[in-house]
Parts: C-alpha cells; structure tokens; sequence
C-alpha cells in the first residue's frame, strides 16, 4: 500500500516521484511480480516518515511506466484500476501492508445515463467559469467521457475541483447514481463560490 495525501480513482492517471526507501522497495518488489499497489488517503500524518493514519477505502494502482533514476529514486506513471476496501492494516515492513478486498461498482440502472448527461453539463459550466476566473483547471472543452457509465462516473468525479476529502466521498459512494448525485451536489456548491468571486465577491 501506498498512502497519500491525494485520492486516486478509477480511470485516473497519477505520475509519483518515490523517494523514501521503503517506497522503492515497493517499487522493486511490484517491479519484479505483478505491477500494481494500492492507494489510501491519509487520515492523519503525512507521507513521508511513516506514524501516519489511513482511511479505509482506496483504490489500486498500476505501474504503466517506471523509470529508475541514478540515485534510486523512481518516476512512475500509474493509473487507477479498481476500487478496493481495507479490512485490516498490517504492520509496515518494510512499506505499508493490508489485507484488502475488491469493491466493484454494482451495475449502473436506469437512468444513471440521463443523470451523467445532466452531472456532465453542470461540470462544464463549472469548469467555464473556474477558467474565466483565471483558476487552473481542466478545460471544460475537454470533458470526454468513457461510454460506459461507471467509468464516465469515476471520470467526472476526478474532473471535479474539489478537496481530497470531498474526493474521497465520491470514491466511496456506493452506487453510480450516489456518486453522480454527490458530484451534482458538490458543484452546486462549487459553482456558488465561483459566481460570487466572479461578482468580485
């Protein structure tokens, strides 16, 4: 496991740079079997030193490129896979341990597709906005989504300029349509705090 100060969801990439040595443990020992570790939010702590608190939701990462650099250190472009739940932390040696469990989505219903259509056109104004504002944000020209509707779920949700924690909900969100409906919510609020600034509020 690798605990961080960021949510990784599904269908997100993530560029790591991996100092500390038991992360390049890590590395070297995903390197040599199957190419993937998970990803949790840390409660409480920071990354680097260890004695830190994890959340118990995260979500698997795969090594899509490593390079190692002269002094050891790695640069790693990884991707977000799967949704798992951590059901017990295991003592780090040398690096973070848990016993884990896939969390899949279940299957989207009825009118999620209509929901994400709506959910979509929301976070373009919000991004529209947050880009008249001068905000560095994804362009909202650019929102093109998976077809299937889990995927475009996690999509927008990683689109959405919100905190880790807010992130967090959204990864945890048990269903498709919860998950859209928290995104729909969370740019209610976006878009309220960007209409005032934008009235020089």
């Amino acid at each position: 496991m690798f605990p961080l100060g960021t949510v990784l969801l599904p269908g997100m990439f993530l560029p790591l740079h991996v100092f500390e040595p038991r992360y390049r443990v890590l590395v070297h020992d995903c390197l040599a079997g199957t190419p993937e570790f998970g990803v949790a939010l840390i409660e409480r702590g920071q990354e680097v030193g260890g004695g830190d608190s994890r959340f118990s939701v995260g979500c698997v990462a795969r090594i899509l490129e490593a390079g190692e650099l002269p002094d050891g250190r790695f640069a790693l472009a990884t991707l977000g896979v799967r949704r798992i739940r951590v059901r017990t932390w295991l003592p780090d040696d040398p690096y973070p341990f848990a016993e884990v469990e896939e969390w899949p989505d279940p299957p989207a219903v009825d009118g999620d597709r209509e929901q994400l259509d709506a959910v979509t056109s929301d976070l373009r104004r919000v991004l529209a906005l947050a880009a008249e504002l001068g905000d560095i944000v994804s362009s909202a020209a650019g929102v093109n989504l998976a077809d299937d509707v889990e995927v475009a779920s996690y999509q927008l949700a990683g689109l959405t300029p919100v905190g880790p924690l807010d992130r967090l909900t959204l990864l945890a969100a048990p269903t498709v349509r919860e998950r859209l409906d928290r995104v729909g919510a969370l740019l209610v609020d976006v878009e309220a705090v960007l209409a005032t600034r934008l009235d020089g509020g």
